[in-house]
């Protein structure tokens, strides 16, 4: 079965098709990526307390925004179908599903997030000295949390309709915002040598609770450019179109969205135990995996900028009925993700501990940090398939094997695995990075042997071209 997939010429044709919409992701997480390299190096510079006070509550970060995600994979899936199909109508009518799904999703998250910010830093096992610092931190970043929704859910039905610059624009205007009111807000008032002429520079000094307003207030400002660009778009704009629910639109969305927001929640929920243990292992190794994490993210840009083309290019093929397409852009994909993977995991393995000294001036939190990344730059390649493989089945609607995968992943290997490396062998950060890569090392597998089998790919029986019917019907 292998040699049989492999044999196939690769159609390097539709390579412009896939960079046309992979750059702009690339670039986007390129600038986040950027502006978390400076926003950590910002708030590490006034020490490791703060370093660790920020970091420990960042798996719960992304508990909260990838929750919200996931229902915007269920509305990919349907407006590149729609799209593909070349049903305007019907992807509009998604789109306002998708305001109704951004105001209650929003608004319930709000709520959730501020009214437990004062647990969370006791349930990530903070230094109670660091508690109420983490605490405050958490609930500003928070507070715009409907803006946030929107940059998620809106940023994702652009780009199944195609249109990956408008979230790239959205995200650069956030990233460079948050930048410049980190300057200001994070740093007392000083004196500042600008091309050998001296001058004072206005600061609030705020400390970490700056870095936290910067924010807050660049989420805000993404949120309202986003949804007013959202309400204009040509093809998708919800204009015009009743906001109540729609259950013949909402039904087999959330039907997609549903196993993911499972996977997601299961999976960071999985991610917040893991920091807890690694909270456990003091300051240095809080501080060592929270800088890995962040230089770590870098290298994945390749990976997820092609995941949105896969997800995209599979659900506009699916929605054409368009098998031939379906199967060359997946070959495609795959080789150029592996390729892009290697010379980025490389380039992670050579220039490790480098990375780590932009953040940290502690030799013991360069010398670990550079440990455990060039262990994990060894998996980036097997990690890049099982990511393009998993935007692939988004964008035809698949999305109970991803969970099941993620969930066995997670739980049975990263989670536990780290409990007996860390609380019974005391292997340290190292052993839980290590839990970490097996954990990825079996996605690869996992998707790989379902990529193989070609159960992944609905056209390879008849069905439906009508999103709904796919969408109710990819899973079975």
């Amino acid at each position: 079965m292998l040699k049989s997939k492999l044999k196939h010429s690769i159609q390097w044709g539709l390579l412009p098709t896939v960079f046309a919409l992979a750059w702009p992701t690339m670039l986007e997480q390129l600038m986040q990526t950027a502006v978390q390299y400076i926003d950590t190096a910002m708030v590490g510079s006034l020490g490791t307390d703060a370093t660790a006070a920020v970091g420990a509550t960042t798996t719960v970060n992304w508990l909260l925004g990838s929750t919200i995600s996931a229902l915007g994979v269920g509305f990919l899936s349907y407006v590149a179908q729609a799209c593909g199909a070349g049903d305007k109508k019907l992807a509009a009518r998604a789109s306002s599903q998708a305001v109704l799904a951004v105001l209650i999703s929003g608004s319930l998250f709000t709520i959730l997030a501020l009214s437990l910010s004062g647990l969370v830093p006791v349930w990530m096992q903070v230094d109670p000295s660091l508690q109420a610092l983490s605490s405050r931190y958490f609930f500003i970043l928070y507070t715009p949390m409907l803006a946030r929704a929107a940059t998620i859910i809106f940023g994702t039905l652009l780009r199944a309709a195609g249109d990956t610059k408008t979230p790239m624009r959205a995200g650069i205007l956030v990233n460079v915002v948050n930048v410049i009111l980190n300057f200001f807000l994070i740093y007392p008032t000083r004196k500042i040598s600008v091309f050998g002429f001296s001058m004072t520079m206005p600061g609030a000094g705020w400390g970490v609770t700056g870095a936290a307003v910067a924010s807050a207030a660049a989420f805000l400002l993404g949120g309202v450019c986003i949804t007013i660009v959202f309400f204009r778009h040509p093809v998708i704009s919800p204009r015009g179109y009743s906001f109540r629910p729609d259950w013949s639109v909402l039904r087999p969305c959330l039907r997609v969205a549903l196993p993911n927001m499972f996977q997601r929640f299961g999976t960071s929920l999985g991610y917040v135990a893991f920091a807890a243990m690694i909270n456990s292992l003091g300051e240095i190794s809080t501080a060592a995996h929270t800088i890995a994490n962040t230089v770590e993210s870098a290298f994945y840009i390749p990976g997820y900028g092609m995941q949105t083309a896969s997800a995209t290019l599979a659900g506009n093929a699916l929605g054409a009925r368009d098998r031939q397409r379906m199967q060359d852009l997946a070959r495609l994909i795959l080789w150029i993700e592996v390729l892009l993977m290697i010379v980025s995991g490389g380039l992670l393995f050579a220039f490790a501990p480098n990375m780590i000294r932009i953040f940290s001036r502690s030799t013991e939190v360069i010398t670990l940090g550079a440990i455990v990344l060039r262990m994990v730059a060894v998996s980036e390649p097997f990690f890049g398939v099982s990511i393009v493989l998993e935007g692939m089945m988004f964008g035809v609607g698949q999305t109970v094997k991803p969970f099941v995968y993620n969930i066995i992943g997670m739980w049975g290997v990263r989670i536990v695995g780290t409990f007996i490396c860390t609380q019974i062998f005391a292997f340290g950060l190292v052993g839980a990075w290590a839990c970490m890569i097996a954990h990825n090392l079996l996605l690869f597998v996992l998707f790989l042997i379902n990529y193989l089998r070609g159960r992944w790919n609905p056209l390879n029986t008849e069905k439906s071209a009508r999103p709904e019917a796919l969408a109710a019907e990819s899973d079975v």
